[in-house]
């Protein structure tokens, strides 16, 4: 996912309970698994080949029957919090009520004129949005073929925003829900936290703690506790576990933040729209800027929180294409890399059915990326759905790609972008010469390049 390789919960100072999760991680993969319905789900923390039980049939009848094989006219996600076959609840019974506590807050704050102007407002002035859309014009430039013609693009700077990310708007808006009911970016939550007055635990990596010092730095500047994990691979996957476990253990007093669209419902669809504003303002901002949608969207794509904030309000659009881009790592055919979509299969890790790197024993695959938030093994179970329907395209952009990137659109554009964008930044180089004269391209330049200059330092000669 696009993060800093942390996962956050934090202990409000209210009386009221908060309470939400993500979950701990040992996989395996049986030959056929019965999950219980959502009331009944089972404490494990598996990738799992999934046999249709009722409660998926019922759930997919639903969709079926309403919009046949047409994504734009499927609920996503339907009543029982599937994308298509994907998402769903598979979490331990402990952590039943506390998913259903906040879908029901969350769907009431929807619409409640109170909450929602708090937000704006928090958002306006204390996040700095609406973020530019941003014409990049020596990247243009870049890209003109030889008869002076070629697309154009354009940045969605949530770089821009407080923190330094998109993921201070899903953070505050959490923040915010779970006071009412009284990471992810670690940075962000740190910070929410600080402007709330919230006990924040960060549980970060200790492999993510040497890549990403700075921001640990930050965390802890900001008043959080960072708890470094050392099981596994020391990275996201096992913080995410490790934090799902504290949610387990505290869920009557504790909150979890989860940064991405993953995780079990309802987080998938709740952080998708407390992201949706950058897909809401990009449309707007097209529009006064010349009178129309954007032909492509690009982003790229860890547990995909960034994209899917872009996407959310173009996919009923079918004309405008969307593109999610993964970590090649070191080359698809390498085994080092966390290209989930392109190279996954189907199972369920930390709470739902989504694709996932794993083994033909269901065991899961040690993920590769030199950016920390694309270093996980999973991806959000919309996007998987976007995948399978065809809505949605998916590439993939090594390391050495990425790197030349972050270098080639630093000495164009005066911006240095995070290794994650990089990643989105890459791929323009494989799809703009297929791309026809004077087509716009917005891409989410998601997050900014501080934290990853010492990651960058091993790599480049500048």
């Amino acid at each position: 996912m696009a993060t800093s390789g942390t996962a956050s919960t934090f202990r409000p100072s209210i009386s009221a309970s908060s309470r939400s999760t993500h979950l701990r991680s040992s996989p395996f993969k049986a030959p056929s698994f019965n999950p219980l319905p959502p009331s009944r789900s089972r404490s494990f923390s598996v990738s799992c080949t999934i046999a249709k039980d009722p409660t998926f049939l019922m759930a997919e009848a639903e969709n079926t029957k309403a919009a046949g094989s047409d994504p734009t006219t499927w609920k996503r996600p339907d009543s029982f919090g599937r994308f298509g076959k994907f998402g769903g609840k598979y979490v331990p019974e402990t952590l039943m009520h506390a998913l259903s506590e906040l879908e029901t807050a969350f769907y009431s704050l929807a619409t409640d004129e109170d909450f929602q102007r708090e937000l704006a407002g928090i958002l306006k002035d204390y996040v700095g949005r609406e973020s530019p859309l941003y014409f990049a014009e020596r990247l243009t430039e870049h890209y003109r073929r030889e008869n002076g013609e070629g697309p154009l693009i354009y940045l969605k700077r949530e770089d821009l925003n407080h923190t330094g990310a998109h993921k201070i708007n899903n953070a505050v808006a959490q923040a915010l829900l779970a006071k009412r009911l009284a990471g992810q970016h670690g940075v962000a939550t740190a910070t929410v936290c600080a402007r709330f007055g919230l006990q924040c635990i960060i549980y970060m990596g200790a492999q993510d703690m040497e890549r990403q010092a700075l921001n640990v730095f930050r965390m802890r500047l900001l008043g959080a506790e960072v708890r470094g994990v050392h099981s596994g691979t020391a990275t996201l996957k096992d913080a995410t576990s490790e934090a799902i476990r504290d949610w387990v253990t505290n869920v009557e007093t504790t909150h979890y933040i989860l940064g991405s669209v993953a995780g079990p419902h309802p987080y998938p669809m709740m952080v998708r729209d407390f992201h949706a504003v950058i897909g809401k303002e990009t449309r707007r901002q097209a529009m006064e800027k010349w009178g129309g949608k954007p032909d492509v969207l690009v982003a790229c794509v860890g547990g995909g929180s960034n994209a899917m904030g872009l996407f959310h309000e173009f996919v009923d659009d079918t004309e405008v294409r969307m593109i999610g881009v993964e970590a090649a790592g070191f080359g698809l055919d390498s085994g080092k890399h966390a290209a989930t979509l392109t190279k996954g299969d189907v199972g369920v890790l930390h709470g739902a059915m989504s694709y996932l790197l794993q083994d033909d024993d269901g065991q899961i695959i040690e993920p590769h990326s030199i950016s920390a938030g694309l270093d996980y093994p999973g991806v959000g179970p919309e996007h998987s759905f976007l995948k399978d329907m065809g809505r949605a395209e998916y590439y993939s952009v090594t390391d050495e790609e990425a790197l030349e990137a972050f270098k080639r659109v630093s000495r164009l554009e005066g911006i240095i972008p995070a290794l994650e964008t990089s990643h989105a930044l890459a791929h323009l180089e494989k799809l703009c010469p297929t791309l026809p004269d004077g087509a716009r391209v917005v891409l989410n330049f998601s997050g900014r390049g501080d934290k990853d200059v010492q990651t960058a330092i091993k790599y480049l000669e500048v």
